[in-house]
């Protein structure tokens, strides 16, 4: 056969084969058009019909032809949760006593709660969801903190995410910590809280200071270093407290198996006590000695001209009565950090947070453990 010819026969068999490709191509585009118009009228005869049966995708939405592929637009962002019974149970129905035993504060201040940290927590919608008001964000976080449930079971109670909850938690800590801390944390009108000291016992007395540990996940870098001497591990926090049993200063993050005293001497209150400049200039004279106000602590700690430790080995009377007289105004912290633990249950499990945020949820804690007892909330 002749070469020209042979050619001719290919690039008219080429040519037809673009040719039907090319109709192909526009009929199966035609179909397509054609299925979907059918199928929004469809959606609009049948109103009834439920939404996951009408808009999931199926095997004729895509269509794939020589390298072109067609996707359906995706329809769902989130999926449907419940949130009656926080909008309808809770914040409706639910009495006092149970606002006080779930969330360790009755509905009043809850709400007060709420406004002063509102500035910091509240966010704007978008267009994908709306977003979680200040108050569904602040009973989210009490309610991981005063719980040991896990963040899979807060999820379903309040309708969110698994992993809102943990984000939501970190969120209402800093704002605690931030806003709050500085107005709630404080040492306040001094003179009272020597006088409630006095009444207890111990002259010219300004607090209370202990270390307590917070169990933890072992972290993991320098395990080791956060064993206590009971053997898990923990976190330090050392709190000084009033004769009431409210926090005044505290000292977070130093690992469980540094002892009490380290932890005492590199706190910037063993500082402005050392400088004098913490407590106001109040000194008073007993017999031929002028006392300064002191702060009580346990034998861990040294014995300092502002710090009052018991006495040790054998005790005449008087030394049984100022050890008597010392224990008994220092047991306020042993108090107060029974009924932080105990509202807030939390601090009683091991936290599973990384090493940066344990202090901030810690500090957190006593923040919401001043306003409780300010409040007048009873511990349950």
């Amino acid at each position: 056969m002749d070469p020209a010819a042979t050619i001719a026969g290919l690039v008219a068999v080429l040519n037809t084969s673009q040719l039907i490709i090319h109709l192909s191509l526009r009929q199966m585009q035609r179909n397509r058009a054609r299925r979907l118009r059918h199928r929004r009228e469809s959606l609009k005869s049948e109103s009834g019909t439920e939404l996951s049966e009408t808009t999931s995708p199926s095997a004729q939405d895509m269509t794939l032809a020589m390298g072109h592929v067609d996707f359906v637009e995706r329809r769902f962002w989130a999926r449907e949760t419940s949130t009656e019974w926080w909008d309808r149970i809770v914040l409706q129905v639910w009495d006092e006593s149970q606002w006080l035993r779930n969330f360790r504060m009755r509905k009043g201040t809850f709400l007060e709660l709420c406004e002063l940290l509102s500035p910091a927590l509240k966010r704007k919608d978008t267009r994908m969801r709306a977003a979680l008001t200040v108050q569904k964000r602040v009973a989210i976080a009490l309610w991981k903190l005063a719980t040991p449930d896990s963040y899979r079971s807060v999820a379903n109670h309040f309708g969110v995410g698994k992993s809102t909850v943990g984000v939501v938690v970190m969120q209402v800590a800093k704002a605690i910590v931030k806003v709050l801390l500085p107005k709630v944390v404080t040492l306040g009108n001094a003179q009272v809280i020597i006088d409630g000291f006095a009444a207890m016992g111990f002259p010219n007395c300004g607090g209370a200071i202990d270390g307590t540990h917070i169990p933890i996940l072992g972290p993991d870098h320098q395990a080791s270093q956060y064993i206590n001497r009971k053997g898990y591990f923990s976190m330090v926090l050392q709190a000084l407290v009033d004769h009431r049993g409210r926090f005044t200063n505290i000292y977070v993050g130093w690992p469980g198996k540094v002892h009490d005293a380290r932890v005492f001497r590199n706190s910037g209150l063993f500082r402005r006590l050392q400088e004098g400049i913490y407590f106001p200039d109040h000194k008073i004279t007993l017999g031929d000695v002028e006392m300064p106000t002191v702060i009580l602590g346990d034998p861990a700690y040294p014995l300092m001209p502002w710090l009052m430790k018991p006495y040790t080995g054998a005790l005449d009377t008087e030394k049984e009565l100022f050890n008597y007289r010392l224990s008994k105004c220092r047991m306020v912290v042993e108090c107060a950090f029974g009924r932080l633990k105990g509202r807030w249950r939390s601090l009683l499990t091991r936290c599973d947070l990384s090493e940066t945020n344990i202090p901030i949820v810690i500090a957190a804690c006593c923040v919401l453990h001043n306003l409780c007892e300010s409040k007048g909330e009873t511990f349950m």
